[in-house]
């Protein structure tokens, strides 16, 4: 995922994945052979969303630059087009805006903080909403952007990412999305996890199912 002289722009929204994720890559560029930069990138959905205070502290203690991207998504999303499946359209802009910016600054990767979990359940979600056997994979590479999308903890699960924090003492942003708790991704991370506790084996199954596929690219990743 990460290569030779790599300028990378991390999506920090303030969500524990994004914060583990930025925390890391910090971490191991000591570690690996080669050099790489990176930028830690907020798009903001509103004027007070997210709170960007401890985000800025948070870049400045690991020695990350900082920028932040102001948007009237939320606006879009709740008012102008009054969405009542608002997560579709505000992830496509977020991602655009994203996109460009990384661009801007002059990155060739953006990396995102999915993990295990984000991916089966987007598996189900392209299953139950689209009628198409697809997720995400490690790594997209977006020809009309010129850029290469990484997802560096796809092989980690959700629950380890939250010890992980918890053991580093770092805090997410509490989100102020007004559709938190009640969407499609909800209820269908509620689906898997009520599955689960009846069958042990289900999301490691589910995670296997397009891992060991020729699904999303996944049986390209080395």
């Amino acid at each position: 995922m990460i290569q030779h002289n790599d300028c990378i722009a991390v999506g920090l929204s303030g969500g524990k994945d994004s914060l583990a994720l930025l925390y890391c890559l910090t971490k191991i560029r000591g570690y690996i052979e080669q050099p790489f930069d990176i930028k830690a990138v907020t798009i903001k959905l509103s004027d007070t969303n997210p709170d960007t205070d401890y985000l800025k502290k948070f870049c400045e203690n690991i020695n990350v630059e900082y920028i932040v991207k102001q948007t009237d998504i939320e606006k879009i999303v709740f008012e102008s087009r009054e969405e009542r499946s608002p997560c579709s359209l505000c992830a496509n802009l977020r991602r655009g805006i994203l996109n460009d910016t990384a661009k801007s600054l002059g990155c060739n990767k953006v990396a995102l903080g999915h993990n295990k979990d984000d991916a089966i359940e987007t598996f189900l979600m392209c299953i139950s909403y689209e009628g198409r056997l697809h997720t995400f994979s490690p790594v997209t590479y977006l020809s009309r952007k010129d850029i290469t999308v990484i997802r560096p903890l796809i092989y980690s699960w959700e629950d380890e990412i939250i010890q992980f924090n918890d053991k580093m003492g770092i805090t997410p942003v509490k989100t102020l999305c007004k559709a938190a708790g009640v969407t499609n991704r909800q209820r269908i991370k509620e689906l898997i996890e009520e599955e689960a506790l009846i069958n042990p084996n289900f999301k490691y199954n589910l995670f296997r199912s397009f891992t060991k596929g020729e699904i999303s690219r996944w049986h390209e990743v080395k």
